[in-house]
């Protein structure tokens, strides 16, 4: 049986068709896969973000300014963390028992008179830093946590003409996250006038 030219040609349209429609399926087929990575791209990224800013609405870092003519260290809040319990301890060598900063504030009478004494008999004009561990809590709407850190309490003396030496706190600073009495006693040691 032999194939008449009309049979041959409605053949060849016919494979020209199923090749047609083979490369549309595999059309679809490549454009489906694309936008399924596409949306799991996106997906993963509103993801990253999210989590992003998660993290940084409940990352709380401790801060302080300086205030009444240096007297005091004012802990600042802000509005969305919520400060609640605060503690002080000051390095073991100056015999200073822990402190509650109920008002969260670090005042300078705290610590004045052992700082005074160990700089007694040289110049009246000095300045240093103490390092304080700082144990706090705070709220913020994933709840309640706790966290501490060694801040750097900077301090200057300087000489009246009346009533001997004063002590003025100038800045207080963030040294580490963290921290225990035993790495405070460390930089003490390392740091004391």
């Amino acid at each position: 049986m032999s194939e008449t030219p009309d049979q041959a040609r409605t053949r060849r349209r016919w494979i020209s068709l199923a090749e047609a429609v083979a490369v549309a399926g595999v059309i679809i087929g490549a454009l489906t896969l694309w936008n399924n990575w596409s949306e799991r791209r996106t997906a993963e990224t509103e993801r990253a973000q999210a989590a992003g800013e998660a993290a940084k609405r409940g990352r709380f870092t401790l801060k302080g300014s300086v205030a009444a003519e240096g007297k005091s260290v004012v802990l600042v809040k802000d509005e969305e963390h919520a400060l609640d319990d605060v503690s002080v301890a000051f390095p073991t060598p100056l015999g200073i028992a822990v402190e509650d900063a109920v008002l969260h504030t670090i005042d300078s009478d705290w610590f004045a008179a052992p700082i005074l004494k160990l700089t007694d008999g040289g110049a009246d004009d000095r300045a240093g830093r103490l390092p304080v561990l700082v144990r706090y809590s705070y709220t913020d709407a994933d709840g309640r946590h706790r966290d501490s850190g060694i801040f750097d309490v900077i301090w200057a003396t300087r000489g009246r003409r009346l009533l001997g030496r004063e002590l003025k706190i100038t800045d207080f600073r963030l040294r580490q996250r963290g921290g225990s009495q035993k790495q405070l006693d460390a930089l003490w040691a390392r740091e004391k006038p």
